[in-house]
């Protein structure tokens, strides 16, 4: 498992793995359901233009299998990003995303110079939760009724990581 850069070759494959709606419903209504292959398509253009680059494919043999991003804060919490990422439905359960979650807490810490990365997760997402849990970030708190997604008011339980000095 790796996390690249974005293919252009890559749409077809993004497109038919986050077209599911059990992923979706872990994301944030910005991202169209269904997802189309023209979706796909703009959205890796956005993220080749990146400068640095945040956000990247999960790659396991050449496959694009998900996506994994950090957005990075602007002026006073600059130092800070929120983490994000999704994985394909037939490739969970496999600590693909444990394996990610490490290699972009490296990415950002060690070549953007953050100093903390957090992560929103629905109240209902325990897998997110424990898989966060399992990259070394810890539970700070919950946003009550912060949510709102397919109509439905939600917590958000907030995670984070500090870069330890």
């Amino acid at each position: 498992m790796k996390i690249r850069s974005f293919k252009n070759t890559d749409a077809e494959q993004i497109a038919k793995l986050l077209n599911n709606k059990k992923i979706w419903d872990n994301l944030r209504d910005y991202i169209p359901s269904p997802y189309l292959i023209d979706d796909a398509r703009e959205f890796i253009t956005l993220c080749q233009s990146e400068k640095p680059q945040n956000t990247f494919v999960i790659d396991i043999e050449g496959l694009a299998v998900g996506v994994i991003s950090l957005t990075v804060q602007s002026d006073i919490y600059r130092k800070s990003a929120e983490l994000g990422y999704w994985l394909g439905e037939p490739f969970w359960n496999n600590g693909y995303v444990t394996q990610a979650i490490e290699k972009i807490i490296d990415y950002g810490f060690n070549k953007l110079d953050l100093i903390r990365i957090y992560a929103g997760v629905f109240e209902h997402n325990k897998a997110s939760q424990r898989v966060l849990e399992k990259t070394g970030f810890e539970f700070e708190c919950v946003f009550k009724k912060s949510i709102i997604k397919n109509d439905i008011i939600l917590d958000e339980y907030r995670y984070s990581i500090i870069k330890e000095e």
